[in-house]
């Protein structure tokens, strides 16, 4: 494979004979090797014999799933969802929770390794079986009107089994089919649960986190994990140990979660996002907080030139070297970065230690149970 010419390569949906699988690699793949190119394959697990259905072929690597288990190792399970295989959502079903947490463990050592230098001996710390935990769901319609979801990299729609989908907190798992040819949202919310069409949603809903209560867009972005917003708030707070008069940013703020814990242990709060109808309800949220919106790069120009305490909640891209370098020049004490990519993490935090930063502390949380993702939480402090 890829070795010849363009015609003796193979193409999209051949079989490869037995191959031993390799690591895993970041996004949920592990790495294998056929005629001395590399395949990402989805479903496998580290060193078992497979054959491998090819699902897309490109110059320098293919990807593939696996068609046939060999030598299965002693980690594989049956995957407790039907159509595990054939969805989009979950890489890791045919693994314990524990069994992937390892992986992921794995994945985040290799890139800040790899990328930033740093040595990460923790755990991925978890917090229930990897089902019945997302608040928020978006489904599509099938060409019979039957919602399901996302095929892995397709479009095509792949139907919900009965019992609805295995991840979803019980209220939104199996929503029932209704005329209509859009999808569908469903959210879980403190106020309430709704599933509609997206014309059809109300504005806002609220969440509530300790005391503190949120308005969220109905269709914009919460932590789907219904423990997330607790843990992470929490675990941001012990990182920083915020005191009392000091300025405190939160950058890529969303609605405020971050601005209002730290508004209530006493920090001066400026919160930036580029999502203006997220800052609008961040104002509201937040009261004794300052909110900008705009591109958080440009915008952060505007903010004072220190600032005690840093949060960073970038989207999956990272925040950046504008915005790292930017921040770095305030001084801050301690440095916040909340990532939903370790690789996005890896590249930044480079960046930090670059400008004079150390890395002081990194954790890492199974907040997507049954798939490849992982939250972590890297601490940074003047070196």
């Amino acid at each position: 494979m890829g070795t010849g010419g363009s015609d003796d390569r193979p193409s999209a949906g051949e079989l490869t004979a037995p191959v031993r699988v390799g690591p895993i690699a970041h996004g949920g793949h592990c790495v294998a090797r056929v005629d001395g190119a590399v395949v990402f394959v989805r479903h496998a697990i580290p060193g078992e014999l497979v054959t491998i259905r090819l699902t897309q072929v490109r110059s320098r690597f293919a990807r593939g799933e696996v068609a046939e288990v060999i030598e299965a190792s002693p980690q594989r399970r049956t995957p407790p969802c039907p159509i595990a295989a054939e969805c989009g959502g979950c890489d890791f079903q045919h693994l314990s929770a524990p069994d992937s947490r390892e992986l992921k463990r794995q994945v985040v050592a290799e890139l800040l390794g790899h990328q930033a230098g740093y040595a990460f001996d923790g755990e991925v710390e978890g917090f229930d079986d990897g089902f019945g935990w997302r608040t928020r769901m978006r489904y599509h319609r099938g060409a019979d009107g039957s919602l399901g979801l996302r095929g892995s990299r397709s479009e095509q729609v792949v139907a919900l089994p009965a019992e609805g989908c295995r991840i979803a907190v019980a209220g939104i798992a199996a929503p029932a089919t209704a005329p209509g040819r859009g999808p569908v949202i469903a959210a879980a919310a403190a106020s309430g649960t709704i599933i509609a069409e997206p014309a059809e949603l109300p504005s806002t809903v609220t969440e509530q986190v300790g005391e503190n209560r949120f308005e969220v867009a109905a269709d914009g972005f919460w932590q789907p994990h219904r423990l997330a917003p607790r843990i992470l708030t929490e675990a941001v707070l012990d990182a920083l140990q915020p005191a009392p008069g000091e300025i405190a940013f939160d950058l890529f703020c969303g609605v405020g979660l971050f601005a209002a814990a730290l508004s209530d242990a006493g920090c001066q709060v400026w919160g930036v996002e580029g999502d203006r109808r997220a800052i609008d309800l961040a104002r509201r949220n937040v009261a004794g907080a300052r909110f900008l919106a705009g591109d958080v790069a440009r915008t952060l120009r505007r903010l004072p030139e220190r600032a005690g305490v840093v949060v960073l909640d970038p989207p999956r891209s990272g925040a950046g070297r504008q915005v790292i370098s930017q921040v770095i020049a305030r001084r801050p004490r301690a440095i916040a970065y909340v990532a939903c990519d370790p690789a996005a993490l890896a590249r930044d935090l480079a960046t930090a230690v670059q400008l004079g930063y150390r890395i002081d502390a990194v954790r890492a949380f199974d907040l997507f149970g049954t798939t490849h993702h992982v939250e972590s939480l890297a601490t940074l402090r003047p070196a």
